[in-house]
């Protein structure tokens, strides 16, 4: 457990230093191979994606500078040509927007190798590769799972309230939505949305659920369509002393979720996990075998999908078996 500490700890302590300070760390050294790796938020996703890119940079033997945008458009677009200047060799990158990131980043590819994690870029021929999750079938998966909740606990009948992201990410959000409702749906065609507003970090999720709750007293699930929106939603839950009468349901897999879905509380019931891990492990790999000229030929210009996984309340033995896989990658 230390270990695993120190690690997310010195993780988000690079991640925080001013961008003046992350360029003085990249001066390069003569003939040694340097790649950077960016993220967009301090969550304990984008800390798990960060793990990858250092690992798989650190089995390469490639150094690797760490790099966040903060939800910043412009500060990624300075963060990228920064990094273009430096001369790296290649850039593995969270993009904030599918749509405008592309143009900064087909530009700096023309000086350095590009690939991309957390997102489905469907016409980017310039990317050597990118892995992300499917977010329709993350949103159905947790959908799935709520539906049966609904059918089989509250009698086909739910006031839902839904944690999204569309300010920040519209298209990622929008899929992770519609997925959960369809699903719900299918089986339920009775249930009502009665709220759906942005709250991604956790903080700002806690009050943005908690209002909720105070003007629809009557919900009875709420849906987070990512880490914050999740945890910020069952906190909220517990503040209002609804345990018991008001269910959540989210994405995103961590200590955090791992343990509110152990916990006697019965607010937590199901998650869909995703593999931050894996994707940034990837995602930085398939950077490096291009950066050294290996072939890269299967995964140039296209997004490859990493699944995820349900993790129930219903199911301990699951959520025992995901933590240890958990443990392993953080502390391989």
């Amino acid at each position: 457990m230390k270990k695993k500490l120190f690690v997310i700890s010195a993780a988000l302590l690079f991640l925080a230093m001013p961008l003046a300070v992350v360029m003085a760390a990249g001066a390069k050294d003569s003939g040694e191979v340097v790649v950077a790796g960016v993220v967009f938020q301090e969550d304990q996703f984008m800390k798990l994606l960060t793990l990858g890119y250092q690992d798989a940079a650190k089995a390469a033997g490639v150094r690797v500078l760490l790099g966040n945008t903060g939800n910043d458009q412009a500060k990624e677009a300075e963060l990228i040509n920064t990094y273009v200047a430096q001369k790296v060799s290649g850039l593995v990158i969270a993009p904030l927007n599918p749509a405008t990131s592309i143009p900064v980043l087909e530009k700096a590819s023309s000086s350095i190798k590009v690939a991309t994690t957390n997102t489905n870029l469907t016409n980017a021929p310039f990317i050597v590769g990118g892995y992300t999750s499917d977010n329709v079938n993350l949103g159905a998966t947790s959908g799935e799972a709520a539906g049966k909740f609904i059918r089989e606990k509250l009698g086909g009948k739910a006031k839902i309230a839904i944690l999204q992201f569309k300010s920040q990410l519209p298209e990622q959000s929008a899929d992770r939505v519609n997925g959960f409702i369809d699903a719900v749906k299918k089986l339920n065609p009775d249930v009502e949305i009665v709220a759906d507003q942005d709250a991604w970090l956790q903080d700002r999720a806690v009050q943005v659920a908690g209002d909720i709750l105070t003007a629809h007293n009557d919900v009875n699930i709420i849906y987070g369509a990512n880490d914050g929106g999740t945890i910020g939603s069952v906190m909220a839950v517990k503040n209002a002393g609804l345990a018991g009468k008001c269910f959540v349901f989210g994405i995103d897999t961590g200590d955090q979720q791992l343990a509110m879905l152990r916990d006697s509380d019965n607010i937590l019931q199901a998650v869909t996990g995703q593999d931050p891990y894996q994707m940034g492990y990837n995602a930085m790999q398939v950077l490096i075998d291009a950066v050294q000229g290996k072939d890269f030929s299967a995964t140039r210009g296209k997004t490859i999908i990493v699944p995820g996984l349900l993790v129930s309340r219903s199911d301990p033995a699951g959520i025992d078996a995901f933590e240890k896989n958990l443990k392993e990658k953080i502390n391989r």
